[in-house]
């Protein structure tokens, strides 16, 4: 899969990315989609920047799923890309309605805030709200985050 950048694509004035408009045909997990550019006829794999979703077999990654399906699936999205990760998908920001899905994810607790070496991210305020208030994946005791899980247990995708 792939997504050729157009030069006609708005510029999104904060970051300077081309953002553009897709439908969201399927959800693999809860940060990864595949959407359908406007006018385009082939799906772009897009994974959610700053946000880390538990794996589908870990505990918690169906209702991780769930919940994004129930945001964005079959719903027309914004994206605002920033690169592609280490499996070539698209990274960005999807927004819905002028709602960051990211946000969103992490502050329900559906998802971890993703941290970076010298910070602790965008979203490490809803994070610790979402786990204070027991919410999603932190009502568990002990929740594993999904770099700890993959460590131990592979990412348990299917070839």
């Amino acid at each position: 899969m792939s997504f050729t950048q157009d030069a006609a694509l708005p510029v999104d004035p904060q970051t300077e990315s081309p953002r553009w408009t897709g439908w969201v045909s399927w959800v693999a997990d809860g940060d990864t989609l595949l959407v359908l550019p406007d006018q385009a006829q082939e799906a772009v794999k897009l994974r959610i920047q700053n946000i880390d979703a538990p794996e589908r077999c870990q505990p918690g990654g169906d209702a991780s799923r769930d919940a994004l399906i129930e945001l964005v699936h079959r719903k027309t999205v914004q994206v605002i890309p920033h690169g592609t990760d280490t499996y070539g998908r698209v990274l960005g920001r999807v927004e819905i309605d002028g709602r960051d899905v990211g946000a969103e994810m992490v502050a329900s607790g559906m998802a971890w805030a993703y941290s970076f070496r010298a910070s602790a991210g965008p979203y490490a305020v809803l994070q610790r709200q979402a786990r204070r208030q027991k919410k999603g994946l932190f009502a568990q005791t002990q929740p594993m985050t999904p770099k700890v899980f993959r460590q131990f247990n592979g990412s348990c995708q299917t070839p």
